[in-house]
């Protein structure tokens, strides 16, 4: 990517406005940690230039140990102060591209993964949207799962204490340029959701990576912990990253159609039919980890089956029913991700899921109406099972021509062994359920 002479200089300059003695410079190994060093801001002109060197050996599916000398190059327009840090010490952000020590692209960078399928959504004509609506949990600790609250979906009485937690969120991220559509209290104890605004596909990786951190620095500054993990509580509802897509030609929305019953027009049509095509051979990106499956269970409005509709929660995309006149509204719901995948590599598979779709002029199956009772038969329509474990995702994500394409070689290959490894050492783990059942009778 490309960095005027002009991007360069406003950084420099807003950098010694604000006050700024540190740069934090941000990326994600392949997993979706976010990762980073710091900088003085009087190597900030060098390291927009030039970029700043690093070892990434021992960095998550980066380098190997002859290859460990990379590059973090920062992307001016992700500059931001961190609200949270000393003003008298001022410190910012950066996210990076990472390259190879020669300056190359380095394959194994999640965001040059999301970065080439944004691409290619352009040179189809189209501008991605994405607006992501997050689920956390907060804590007393990192030992148990102890709920801090025993309030419900959208309860805003005294018995949500996390109404403070939850404001001052939300002023961090305003102070770092985030937009924020709303926040409430989800439906399980000590639960909560916060949905960001719409932007660009790009633009929102790079704010869920921020959101994370803020959520988590948050409640460490008020003695509790927050934790993005899929299910944490047995029995209860498990936190989801509902992702809300739509694609633009130009001012136009291109997903929409008035004649539609549903509002949407032939490249809507066909983007649907594309995720649904490829959510099961693409979930083990979206829900990477063992809990991750422990979400996607009937009963818990969470979907199972490879299937869309208005209303059917159980269903893999879901069509939200626009309003009268909001053009720019019409758009799809894409409900599998949770919020501890890595964000670049998951809007990566599902828009490439849609744009292959739209490829291939697929038709939209009938809608999936009604709810399977034990989330893994196939619907009245035919629509397929969608995995029930992280290994019978991983066996439907190995042949995918689609993940190994957008992922390429290197993040493919080590993406499957690292997850194969941590389902074969889950299968081997004697549980404290099977201890407590088994034990005394067996």
């Amino acid at each position: 990517m490309e960095r005027s002479e002009e991007e360069r200089e406003f950084v420099v300059q807003a950098a010694e406005e604000r006050g700024i003695r540190f740069v934090q410079l941000w990326f994600t190994d392949v997993l979706g940690e976010l990762k980073g060093f710091a900088i003085p801001a009087e190597e900030l002109p060098e390291a927009l230039a030039e970029g700043a060197s690093f070892d990434g050996s021992s960095i998550e599916g980066f380098a190997r140990l002859h290859e460990a000398d990379m590059i973090a190059m920062p992307v001016p327009r992700t500059f931001q102060s961190l609200p949270w840090r000393p003003q008298e010490a001022g410190v910012a952000r950066m996210f990076c591209d990472v390259l190879d020590a020669d300056g190359r692209p380095f394959e194994g960078d999640p965001r040059r993964v999301l970065t080439k399928v944004v691409r290619t959504a352009q040179e189809m004509g189209f501008s991605a949207y994405v607006g992501p609506e997050i689920d956390f949990f907060l804590f007393e600790s990192d030992g148990e799962p102890e709920p801090i609250d025993g309030s419900s979906y959208f309860d805003l009485t005294p018995h949500d204490g996390a109404s403070d937690i939850r404001r001052r969120v939300l002023l961090y991220l305003e102070g770092m340029g985030i937009p924020v559509k709303d926040s409430h209290h989800e439906m399980a104890v000590s639960q909560h959701g916060i949905d960001l605004r719409h932007a660009d596909a790009l633009t929102i990786a790079d704010s869920i990576m921020s959101f994370r951190l803020i959520v988590k620095e948050v409640a460490r500054e008020l003695g509790l912990h927050a934790t993005f993990m899929p299910k944490p509580i047995t029995g209860a509802q498990g936190s989801g990253m509902h992702t809300h897509i739509s694609l633009f030609e130009g001012e136009r929305n291109a997903f929409f159609d008035p004649t539609d019953a549903y509002g949407l027009s032939k490249v809507g049509r066909s983007f649907t039919a594309g995720l649904l095509r490829h959510g099961p051979e693409t979930i083990a990106i979206t829900n990477q980890w063992v809990n991750s499956y422990k979400r996607l269970v009937a009963g818990f409005e969470a979907p199972t089956q490879a299937g869309w509709g208005a209303r059917n929660r159980s269903a893999l995309v879901r069509v939200p029913v626009t309003k009268r006149g909001k053009e720019a509204a019409c758009r799809v719901e894409y409900r599998a991700p949770d919020p501890a995948c890595n964000p670049y590599l998951a809007l990566a598979v599902i828009l490439a899921a849609g744009l292959d779709g739209i490829r291939q002029e697929l038709e939209l199956p009938a809608e999936t109406t009604g709810a399977t009772t034990d989330g893994h038969h196939e619907g009245t329509n035919g629509s397929r099972p969608l995995p029930r474990t992280l290994g019978d995702a991983l066996q439907a994500m190995e042949p995918s021509e689609l993940v190994h394409d957008v992922l390429g070689e290197h993040l493919f290959d080590w993406f499957l062994a690292n997850k194969v490894a941590e389902w074969r050492e889950h299968t081997m783990h004697v549980t404290d359920l099977e201890i407590r059942r088994y034990l005394p009778r067996l």
